[in-house]
């Protein structure tokens, strides 16, 4: 569901950045109260992780479509809403500049459909109310299975339905009569439920591993068998299995938002012109060294594995520098 810049008129992507600058701006104050600095691994190892798992492509049947999971929710859940969107802003930052995945002008509104409603939403609004607190020490009063099953699929498929919706709106405010918005939408919303729910499976099966093997996750105490610090080594190392070999089998089917665009205006690609839309491109051109997960001019798989473990070095480094940074308090000065 990540958009190109010509979906997207220049007002609308503006708007789109603004907002999403203001939630990131919200989520650092937040991450500098509040969140615990002895974490900041997992936000790095846990975005690396979601940066893999959007790289898998999974058919849906019957439609010869594909989807992705967008991994807000899964995020949510592991770190808390605002050190999430961070992580999942991060992420989708480093996919447009990088990879040439999602555009650079429409980078807010990708953010803003992808996070915002899966972490300041899905996750409290629909996820906790169901699942409760995702805490893993109370065996008999906390999470009960069936309960964290149904939390993760209803959670997820209302955050991706919610962003299909908003795709729909941006592209109608963008004033692009080649998406019709009643048969847009029509296309959109039924094919990101189908990989809402998928994307809910998923998740379950990550939380699962999660409270099965950290009891006491969201504690202070890190006396049980699997520390935080496991947690990260295991999410380090799936990310680099997932990226750098398992990705090598996604789908090749169109994804969501571009099977939608076939369905309505016969093509995947819509052209745009234009100053801004050219400097972006340019900018793009410069920075992605691996365009679409390969090597330009390339169909080796080899680009594709180099990329996934690129791209997940690139996730953990990047998001546990920006979180030191933005949790660092000033030293009080010494008394004399």
């Amino acid at each position: 569901m990540h958009m190109a810049d010509a979906l997207l008129s220049p007002a609308v992507g503006g708007t789109m950045l603004a907002v999403s600058g203001g939630l990131i701006a919200y989520s650092t104050r937040e991450l500098r109260k509040n969140f615990d600095e002895s974490r900041i691994p997992l936000m790095g190892v846990a975005g690396a992780f979601v940066f893999a798992m959007q790289m898998i492509n999974f058919a849906i049947p019957g439609t010869g479509s594909s989807g992705h999971i967008a991994g807000s929710v899964l995020l949510a859940a592991l770190l808390g809403s605002a050190p999430a969107f961070l992580v999942m802003a991060s992420v989708l930052l480093i996919q447009a500049l990088f990879f040439a995945d999602g555009g650079l002008l429409a980078w807010g509104a990708n953010v803003f459909n992808l996070g915002f409603f899966g972490c300041f939403l899905a996750y409290p609004y629909v996820f906790r109310p169901i699942a409760g607190a995702f805490s893993h020490e109370k065996n008999e009063n906390g999470v009960r299975p069936w309960r964290l099953s149904l939390a993760a699929v209803a959670a997820c498929t209302v955050a991706m339905v919610l962003g299909a919706f908003c795709v729909t709106l941006e592209t109608l405010a963008s004033g692009i009569t080649e998406l019709p918005f009643a048969q847009f939408i029509s296309m959109m919303i039924p094919i990101h439920i189908a990989i809402g729910f998928v994307e809910g499976l998923a998740t379950l099966a990550v939380l699962q591993f999660v409270r099965k093997n950290l009891p006491d996750f969201q504690t202070s105490r890190l006396e049980k068998r699997f520390s935080i610090a496991n947690l990260c080594w295991v999410f380090a190392l799936a990310a680099a299995v997932i990226g750098g070999g398992v990705s090598l089998l996604a789908s090749g089917d169109p994804d969501g938002l571009e099977w939608s665009m076939e369905k309505v205006a016969g093509t995947a690609e819509l052209e745009s012109s234009g100053v801004l839309y050219d400097s972006l491109a340019q900018t793009v051109e410069k920075t992605a060294f691996l365009p679409d997960y390969a090597f330009p001019g390339s169909e080796s798989w080899l680009g594709t594995t180099i990329s996934g473990v690129v791209g997940v070095l690139i996730c953990i480094v990047a998001m546990i520098l920006f979180a030191k940074v933005a949790t660092c308090r000033r030293q009080k000065p010494a008394e004399m």
